[in-house]
């Protein structure tokens, strides 16, 4: 009997040391705090409801069956696109609050440092990886150079943009006085006119969803084929990087 089981046994251990030996080439550094990881996924709730209300109530549905008093549904739709627009707007009124008071990753998505010559030679290098013309790219504790030129054209500008031109909208069913009309309301008559304001938000919503399609395979293919966490990283706050 023992002399069968010393084979398995050791056999067990090199798979153990070998096992040991790829886990201490992995490294963890704790990235993203609690309130950005919330924060992040609460705005992807939001941004789904938001696009899917806006697109009805920009393409209404034909018709309802039965008396019109006996249907709500565009009221549904409607409300809940105001309700995910007013998260979205206080959540990225929070989110800015957090750049100031969470660590230097938390602001990362509000600054860009464009007179860097190095952080300009890293986004090549990163449009490089992303162009399939290198075999690795860098690590980054936070987000890559490109990521961040991204994130602050393609999602907190656009952001910024949806945020005013939707509340100036709201603020014509509020009617003037209201503060989402007090606040928003220079943006109709800056734009032309209301539709030309509906024109612009609606096109906001499909930059907007491009953008999102470009950063969820961004992140995958990052979590693949690249050397670091990105999707889990967003779950548990750590990044983790191989060699």
């Amino acid at each position: 009997m023992t002399p069968s089981a010393s084979p398995h046994v050791a056999s067990a251990t090199g798979v153990d040391d070998e096992a040991v030996a790829h886990g201490r080439t992995i490294r963890s550094v704790y990235v993203y705090e609690a309130p950005v990881r919330v924060w992040h996924w609460i705005n992807a709730a939001c941004i789904t409801v938001l696009a899917v209300t806006g697109y009805f109530i920009g393409q209404p549905l034909p018709t309802q069956p039965g008396e019109a008093s006996a249907n709500y549904l565009m009221g549904y739709i409607r409300f809940a696109h105001f309700a995910a627009a007013y998260v979205f707007a206080v959540g990225l009124l929070g989110r800015i609050y957090w750049a100031f008071v969470g660590n230097h990753h938390a602001r990362e998505l509000f600054t860009l440092p464009i007179l860097t010559p190095a952080y300009w030679r890293e986004v090549r290098t990163m449009l490089k990886w992303y162009g399939f013309l290198i075999p690795q790219p860098s690590q980054y504790v936070g987000h890559n150079p490109l990521a961040r030129l991204a994130m602050f054209f393609g999602f907190f500008l656009f952001s910024v943009f949806m945020v005013c031109t939707g509340f100036a909208l709201y603020g014509e069913g509020a009617q003037a006085g209201s503060w989402q009309e007090r606040l928003f309301g220079w943006v109709i008559p800056l734009m032309g006119q209301s539709q030309d304001v509906h024109t612009w938000h609606r096109m906001g919503m499909w930059g907007m969803l491009i953008f999102i399609t470009v950063h969820v395979y961004a992140a995958i293919r990052e979590d693949i084929m690249g050397r670091q966490s990105i999707v889990s990283t967003m779950v548990s706050g750590h990044r983790t990087f191989k060699k």
